[in-house]
């Protein structure tokens, strides 16, 4: 294993881990499993034993070098995790901005969580990035509460398949709302359907736009999970019913988005930015998130999707696997031997 480019020497009086490394911007191929010094927690932070990682589309933008507010590699990968509380046993799931693929982190208390007794360290690492911007989508889009009378909410979500699409379909189901879903192929809209989607639409065999007017006899939706980028921001405005909001959280394609905000007038429709990184400074939306969340879980109506699960070694084909679009739920990295 390499060491950050340092004498083998140094490893003698060092407390070492192993890391997974962003050398330099690039593609997967260039991720290295190295020996890094152990993390010194500052004040306020405790120790985490890593036992698995969740990976997300962020993770594949820091390594490409496309990621806001990252530091220039070299840098240890990784942004959610679970693993174990040195300092009290507990087991504990935690979101942070980097180093989470690593054997230790020092981590911030506010943003761990118990993990249930029933939920493995790998369904615990699809858990924090995934439902809280599936939460925070939904909170943005004015539709946590069920409503009293009348029809049910629709909502779009793109890559319904994925990991935070899996996570918007189980809360969906939760508040009642009538979801539909985009993905790349029929078997996967299959699986998302025994979460609680009503309507999948192959995006390869038909457009959504003419979907969505179609499924909703030219209605629209109220709201659209839109993490794609490009053309599609203003494609799912056109997929609105009046006053309705998309949700912008990412960029898969790698475009910015193309908006022309005069499409916005004629239905008094808006946009919305979500990024889960800012939102993470803000204790109180947390604590409001984790309430409601938390009572999902203990009720069981909460499950996250491991599709896909890697050794620690693995991480370049998890990766692959990621950018290629191929994955249902999350895709995770094991990261020690439990």
């Amino acid at each position: 294993m390499a060491t950050l480019g340092k004498p083998l020497s140094w490893l003698v009086n060092s407390v070492v881990m192993k890391a997974l490394v962003i050398p330099r911007h690039n593609g997967p191929e260039v991720l290295e499993l190295q020996q890094v010094p152990d993390p010194a927690p500052k004040p306020g932070e405790v120790l985490v034993d890593v036992h698995a990682g969740g990976l997300n589309f962020a993770d594949i933008m820091t390594l490409q070098g496309g990621y806001p507010s990252t530091p220039k590699p070299p840098l240890i990968a990784g942004r959610e995790f679970a693993g174990v509380q040195e300092s009290t046993g507990q087991r504990v799931m935690g979101y942070t901005q980097w180093a989470a693929f690593a054997e230790r982190i020092a981590a911030r208390p506010a943003l761990l969580w118990p993990v249930p007794s029933a939920w493995s360290h790998e369904q615990a690492a699809a858990f924090p990035v995934n439902y809280f911007t599936a939460w925070f989508a939904y909170w943005n889009a004015g539709l946590l509460e069920k409503p009293s009378k009348g029809s049910a909410a629709r909502v779009l979500i793109h890559a319904a398949a994925g990991g935070v699409g899996t996570a918007a379909v189980e809360i969906g189901k939760i508040l009642g709302v009538e979801m539909y879903g985009t993905s790349s192929s029929d078997a996967k809209l299959e699986k998302v359907k025994t979460l609680g989607l009503q309507h999948g639409i192959n995006y390869k065999q038909r457009d959504y736009e003419d979907a969505i007017k179609e499924l909703t006899h030219g209605e629209g939706v109220d709201a659209v999970f839109e993490m794609l980028g490009g053309e599609h921001t203003a494609k799912s405005v056109r997929c609105l019913r009046d006053f309705g909001r998309v949700i912008v959280y990412g960029s898969a394609t790698g475009q910015p988005s193309l908006l022309d905000t005069r499409i916005l007038y004629a239905k008094g429709a808006s946009v919305h930015g979500l990024w889960l990184t800012y939102l993470s400074a803000k204790a109180d939306l947390m604590a409001d998130a984790w309430k409601q969340l938390s009572e999902w879980i203990e009720q069981g109506r909460v499950n996250p999707v491991v599709g896909h699960t890697f050794l620690f070694e693995q991480a370049t084909p998890a990766y692959r696997l990621l950018m290629e679009g191929k994955n249902v739920g999350k895709v995770v990295l094991k990261v020690a031997n439990d």
